[in-house]
């Protein structure tokens, strides 16, 4: 055991040493505050962003005049200058339109819109969708169908989402659910690869250095191959933890930055500069709220402490059960250069469901498929992970749990009886099939 011990304070500090661990592990936390500077600013700098564009409409067939509304990013007005001239505006002011409708619509080709500048897709949906509501209510008009009625009756409903806990009935925040979901799936896949390839990195390295022989004189190689395993896990397991330290640090001062009170966003002011145009008080645009204050109320809803330890969990059995495939991979190789043939089916479930996660897991977290996926130790992590903020009954979760345990402990055992051959075996071209015969060795 005291050998073990060694092992692993040679893997954890060897690693938590290097220069790279402590820029890796900063990093993170450095972008997680870039992130909320990014989202800071851009509220900050909103009147420029939500500036509003100028479209003046050109009429001919009638049915449009002084029918449009103003939109957050668009007012209308009514050109009352001939086109030609319109159009020689148009080069003095970049951001306005001008729209131009026939006295032929609705035939084909009856509408433009012309700009200096193109047009986003935003700007050409409202007015399409503007112009198709005036069209259709001036034709039913025409028909003898009261519109005031319709638009009476016409009802407008939302729906707040609540969930019924233990606690009472809470807010169902879904947006934030989907981001804990597919953070969770994408850490887990990204850090079983990395700490994975860091433990089949470090057998390479030993066995093309012979470094591995002098050390196999000393320890077993399974007490080596589990020390490796142990050693880097933990390291992983710091810099996780310095993760979420920095970060929850990083969020709480964001957090209160956010919440400061920054005065309304003077949205309007560009558009009261130009001429011919003014809002009155009653009509000028409110404020917009702050997406970064509001992507920050909606993390408040996650629960933290119980995602927190289902990853945890996770990633503790799911590198154990990959690391030791991966040790195993390294023993068999002479070059990382050969690992290519064995890499990918041991990484094909994990990648499968790892894809899965956005196509499907995300959007049916209770589905059938979901279930099996989360149960099999090959793909439990990630898809586990993607159903947790959505809640998983405990029958499963604790179904999940134990399988996963008797994965890692199989494919330990299964890949140390590799391990112990493949370590000392050099020059010699690796198949399944010789795989399979180390497996069988006696001691």
């Amino acid at each position: 055991m005291n050998k073990v011990l060694l092992i692993i304070q040679r893997e954890y500090l060897s690693r938590v040493k290097k220069k790279s661990f402590v820029v890796m592990t900063l990093a993170v936390p450095g972008l997680i505050l870039a992130m909320y500077g990014i989202i800071a600013l851009i509220y900050l700098k909103s009147n420029e962003i939500n500036s509003k564009h100028i479209v003046r409409v050109h009429d001919e067939s009638g049915i449009f005049q002084g029918k449009f509304h103003d939109k957050k990013r668009l007012v209308f007005i009514n050109a009352d200058q001939p086109i030609p001239q319109s159009k020689a505006d148009l080069k003095k002011n970049h951001d306005d339109f001008l729209l131009i409708i026939s006295n032929r619509f609705p035939q084909p080709n009856a509408v433009q819109l012309l700009s200096e500048n193109k047009p986003n897709f935003n700007i050409i949906d409202n007015i399409k969708d503007q112009m198709n509501q005036i069209a259709t209510a001036n034709s039913m008009v025409e028909a003898g169908i009261d519109t005031a009625k319709l638009n009476a009756i016409r009802s407008e409903v939302s729906v707040n989402a609540k969930q019924i806990t233990d606690k009472g009935v809470e807010d169902s925040n879904v947006d934030a659910t989907y981001f804990a979901g597919v953070a969770g799936a994408i850490l887990i896949y990204i850090s079983l690869f990395i700490y994975g390839s860091q433990v089949m990195r470090g057998v390479i390295e030993e066995k093309t250095t012979r470094i591995i022989e002098v050390i196999i004189s000393s320890v077993k190689p399974f007490q080596l191959m589990l020390g490796k395993i142990i050693g880097v896990g933990m390291v992983g397991l710091t810099q996780f933890v310095l993760w979420i330290i920095l970060s929850t640090g990083v969020t709480y001062i964001a957090g209160g930055f956010l919440m400061k009170d920054h005065g309304p966003a003077k949205t309007e002011q560009s558009v009261l500069n130009k001429p011919g145009i003014s809002l009155s008080a009653g009509n000028a645009p409110a404020a917009p709220p702050s997406p970064a204050l509001g992507f920050y109320n909606s993390l408040q809803t996650i629960h933290y402490g119980y995602i927190l330890s289902c990853f945890l969990f996770y990633f503790i059995t799911g590198f154990l059960l990959y690391s030791a495939l991966f040790a195993a991979v390294g023993s068999a190789v002479d070059s990382e250069t050969e690992t290519q043939q064995f890499m990918f089916p041991i990484t094909m479930p994990l990648l499968f469901t790892y894809l899965l996660s956005f196509a499907f897991l995300i959007n049916n977290p209770d589905s059938s498929l979901a279930f099996w996926l989360s149960v099999i130790p090959f793909t439990a992590p990630v898809a586990m992970m993607v159903r947790v903020p959505f809640g998983v009954p405990d029958w499963q979760l604790a179904l999940s749990a134990t399988l996963m345990i008797i994965g890692f402990l199989f494919t330990t055992w299964v890949a140390s009886r590799i391990y112990r051959v493949g370590i000392l075996m050099y020059g010699k071209k690796t198949s399944y099939k010789e795989l399979a015969k180390w497996f069988f060795y006696k001691e």
